[in-house]
Order: C-alpha cells, then sequence, then structure tokens
C-alpha cells in the first residue's frame, strides 16, 4: 500500500479573485446590454452584433465556472483535501477565503479535537476475572492525506482499534494487584499512559493522533462482584485488626516498661502474663469493657 503524506497547499487569494469575477459579470453585462442596443437601432431592427454576443458569454462562463466556482473558505481548524482526476494534490489549511482549480475536487475535515466514549467491555483480567471496563479517548486529525486515503472510515477506525487496545490492557494487567504489583484499579495514570500509546501504535497509518485516553468505567462482572466485594471487605477488616494488635502490643509493653521503670508495683510472671492478656482484651476488644472489681471476698 502507498503510503500519503500530506503535502500544503494555500492557494490564490480569494479576495482579488472575487473582485475579478464580479468584473467579469459586470462586463458580461454590459456586452449583453450593448447587443441588445446593436439588435434595436433607432428607426428598424436588425440582427444582434455577435461579437457583443460571444463577448457577453465568453466573460459570463470565465466569471462563473473559472473565477467564482474556484472560490473557497476555508474555516479555523479546518482542513481542505484536494484531487485532480483522482490524483492527490494537496491540502488547504490556512483559513480564509481561498481560490483554487476550478476543476479540483475536495473534501473538507475537521482537525478539531473530538472525544467519544467506548462501550463497556466485558474482559477477563490478568488473574482471570471477569470485569468490565470501558474509555475516553480524545483524539484529533494530524495527516489528512493519511485520514482520506489511508483508512475507509477514520472515525470508525479509531473507535475498533480503541476497543482491541482495551482489552489487550485490561488483560495484562489483574484489577487488583498484590503488593506492589501494577493493577488497574490503583495505577490509573499508568493505565492511561498505557492506554494511550497502546491506541496510538494501531492508528498511525490513519493519520489520527490521540491527545488522552482514560479509563471511564472499571467494575467487577455482576456474577462475581458480590464475591469480590466480600473478598475485599474481608482483607479491609484484616488489615484493621492487624494494625488494632500491633498498636495494642505496643501499649501493653509501653505500660509494663513504666510500671517496671517507675517501681509502681512488681509483678511475677503469673501476674504479669494476666495483665498482658487483660490490657490485649481491653485494647482489642470491639465492645467497651465492663470492669470487674476485685473485693477480696
Amino acid at each position: 500500500m502507498q503510503e500519503m503524506k500530506e503535502r500544503l497547499r494555500s492557494g490564490f487569494p480569494g479576495g482579488i479573485m472575487l473582485l475579478l469575477g464580479l468584473a467579469g459579470l459586470a462586463a458580461a453585462g454590459y456586452f449583453g446590454i450593448e447587443a441588445v442596443k446593436s439588435a434595436s437601432p433607432p428607426g428598424g431592427s436588425r440582427d444582434p452584433n455577435m461579437k457583443l454576443v460571444l463577448a457577453a458569454v465568453a466573460w459570463f462562463v470565465v466569471s462563473i465556472w473559472i473565477v467564482l466556482k474556484g472560490l473557497i473558505s476555508v474555516s479555523p481548524n479546518e482542513a481542505v483535501v484536494l484531487q485532480l482526476f483522482g490524483r492527490y494534490t494537496g491540502t488547504l489549511r490556512k483559513e480564509g477565503l481561498r481560490w483554487i482549480n476550478p476543476f479540483y475536487r475536495t473534501r473538507r475535515l475537521s482537525v478539531r479535537a473530538r472525544s467519544f466514549e467506548s462501550t463497556k467491555l466485558k474482559v477477563n483480567d490478568l488473574d482471570g476475572n471477569p470485569i468490565e471496563i470501558a474509555a475516553i479517548v480524545v483524539y484529533r486529525v494530524r495527516d489528512t492525506a493519511q485520514a482520506t486515503f489511508s483508512v475507509d472510515d477514520y472515525d470508525k477506525f479509531v473507535y475498533t482499534q480503541t476497543e482491541a487496545a482495551l482489552r489487550n490492557l485490561a488483560s495484562r494487567h489483574p484489577y487488583d494487584g498484590h503488593d506492589d504489583q501494577t493493577s488497574l484499579r490503583r495505577n490509573t495514570e499508568e493505565m492511561a499512559i498505557a492506554l494511550r500509546d497502546e491506541i496510538q501504535s494501531h492508528i498511525a497509518m490513519a493519520g489520527v493522533v490521540i491527545e488522552d485516553a482514560k479509563v471511564s468505567h472499571l467494575a467487577y462482572a455482576q456474577e462475581i462482584a458480590q464475591a469480590m466485594l466480600q473478598r475485599q471487605q474481608a482483607s479491609a477488616i484484616i488489615a484493621a485488626r492487624t494494625r488494632i494488635v500491633e498498636g495494642a502490643v505496643g501499649m501493653v509493653q509501653l505500660a509494663l516498661e513504666k510500671l517496671a521503670n517507675e517501681g509502681i508495683v512488681t509483678f511475677d510472671e503469673d501476674r504479669k502474663a494476666q495483665l498482658v492478656a487483660n490490657l490485649l482484651v481491653v485494647l482489642c476488644s470491639e465492645r467497651s469493657v465492663q470492669p470487674t472489681l476485685n473485693t477480696g471476698g
């Protein structure tokens, strides 16, 4: 396949050609009036002067077909692709009124940034868990020649390649990573960069550049969502209880050291073990502990 590259054309200033076209129409009107006058002289009638008729027709055709038909306006952030008898000749990007060869075939392309949100895809992550994932992609046309001639429909092409890149990204990473493992849920910035680069690598031939790509929806599939929620809750409870136990052990150790250092009370090993057990119960219990007073009875 022949590789297309954009070639910029500036065209001719359209204001000058517009004035020439209006002048040509004025000339055509003048010769037409003179031809009518020549056909109706005072005191009789005769055939119109053919030279005047031909001059009027020539000026009219030149003004309408060559001058005025070649005028084209280019809006900001818009490009016009030019073809002559099927051959690509260049692209107009300079905004304003321009004049081009009237035999050119033109196609307008927007080079503004545009965006879309993909459908929610059901994919298995690296751990084999079914998840739902979608993304928002911002892109624009960079090379108008490639966007026009290298692919059939660049909008549809970008959308299709985005879904393929999103599936590939989700299958290479877990939903929730373990320890320092990169995951879809925790490493959002890294996933956005990876997704953008993945899409760009697939659409380079279409003359389109990806400005931004981010995951807009990420969740476990419905059939395992409840089980995964329970697992997350259990993991959170374990982490919280581990933190509580670590704090309680530290507090017990501090209490025993202060009691021993300040000589407030001396414990034998059995009393020390009982004190440690009581403190741990108090500190780790989920409910308020009711004190028990030893009355010596």
